[in-house]
Formats: C-alpha cells, structure tokens, sequence
C-alpha cells in the first residue's frame, strides 16, 4: 500500500512539474528552482526513486503497480533533453561534455530511456510476472545505461 500511495505521489509530482516537453526555459517552468542543474538531479533522484519503487512492488509480486511507476517514468523521461541546455556544465553536474557534443545522440538515449519505461509498463499491464520480470532483469543495461555510460561521470567506486 505505502509503495502505491509513493508511486501516485510521484504522479502528481510529475504533473505538478509539468512533465512534458516543452519550449519553455527550465528556470520559467512551474515549481523550477532556476538551477538547471538542481533541476536535472532532482529528476534523476526521481527517476532512481520510481526504478527502486518497481523493484520493491516486484519483489512483492505486485506486477500491477509496476505499471504505475514504469508510466511515471516514461513520462518523466520526457523532460530529459530540457533539463540538460547548452553551456550548464558546471562543477555541481556529473554530465559529460559529451553531453552536449553528441546531443542527438544523448536525445535518443533519453528516447530510449521513455521507450523501455514504455515496454515496461505494457508488460506489467499483461499482469504476466514473468514478462514483467524479463523487462526488468535488462532495464537497467538496456534503459538507464544507454544514457549513463556515454554521458555521466561514473560515482566514485567504494571500498
């Protein structure tokens, strides 16, 4: 129940937020702070949250509600290449400039990104865990790594 109530929270949040793309400078959109970069690490926080989110409910074999977060996600993606302007690196951001040298390229990673939130969602609306269960065994490689390994400084490693 807690983790549903998270996921329609993170709905609303999404829609408060404008989630879709638009012309709109990132610093003249509702609820935006006008730090870009706060405003991209925010939505990555978000999109770590909604990926962690469909982890637990699978675990908990709540296939339906994955539906819920794998939406939210596929929206959310949306606003990817808007949060990302030319000439915000700074020191704060962990994109690369590759970022904005392949921008295309990046574009199609925050697409791709949208499209297997998409496949996601479409396999748990079948309620079939074991489909559901695939999508989500290769997500990570498949949706997030299309975009973090070319265009993100990887974390520090520990240990």
């Amino acid at each position: 129940m807690r983790a549903s109530k998270l996921a329609l929270g993170l709905l609303f949040a999404l829609g408060a937020a404008g989630c879709a793309t638009t012309d709109q400078p990132v610093a003249q959109r509702p609820g935006a702070t006008g730090d870009v970069v706060a405003e991209r690490q925010r939505l990555m926080k978000l999109h770590g949250a909604l990926w962690k989110d469909v982890q637990d409910k699978a675990k908990a074999g709540n296939i339906e509600g994955v539906a819920v977060s794998a939406e939210a996600m596929a929206l959310s993606a949306q606003r990817i290449p808007g949060v990302f302007p030319q000439g915000s690196l700074t020191e704060k951001s962990k994109a690369k400039p590759e970022v904005w040298q392949k921008f295309p390229e990046f574009e199609a990673a925050a697409k791709n990104f949208e499209t297997e939130s998409v496949k996601l969602r479409d396999a748990a609306n079948t309620k079939n865990a074991v489909a559901t269960q695939a999508v989500i065994k290769d997500f990570g490689r498949n949706a997030c790594g299309t975009c973090h390994t070319p265009f993100r400084v990887p974390p520090p490693r520990q240990g």
